[in-house]
């Protein structure tokens, strides 16, 4: 089962190539043991690449949300240690999130793909 969250202490991620020397797409989800999934770009419109397409669109969604309620913490006078932490974690997380979309839409878009 792919994971979405976890600790991910580099987000900077090399590039994957194929046999065919073709760059591969860093997909939004990591293995069972934390590491980068890739996918061949030979077809990029196939259901994998849609799988990932939307996912994408929902951690942004969710980070966007996260960001939301985040800021309205931060913007009460008085907030608890639990609520900050509870907060700063969403944040890392959606945080991590985004910065890996990034880093698999730019290798995308180096590789002629277009914006994904």
């Amino acid at each position: 089962m792919p994971r979405t969250r976890g600790p991910s202490p580099k987000v900077v991620i090399d590039a994957m190539f194929d046999a065919q020397g073709e760059a591969m797409r860093l997909l939004p989800w990591t293995n069972e043991h934390g590491g980068p999934c890739w996918l061949s770009t030979a077809s990029p419109d196939g259901p994998v690449s849609r799988m990932a397409d939307e996912l994408e669109a929902d951690l942004i969604a969710s980070a966007e949300y996260v960001l939301e309620e985040a800021r309205e913490v931060l913007a009460e006078t008085v907030v608890g240690e639990q609520e900050l932490r509870f907060a700063g974690i969403r944040l890392a997380e959606s945080l991590g999130d985004t910065l890996r979309i990034a880093a698999s839409r730019g290798g995308r878009l180096t590789n002629g793909e277009g914006s994904g």
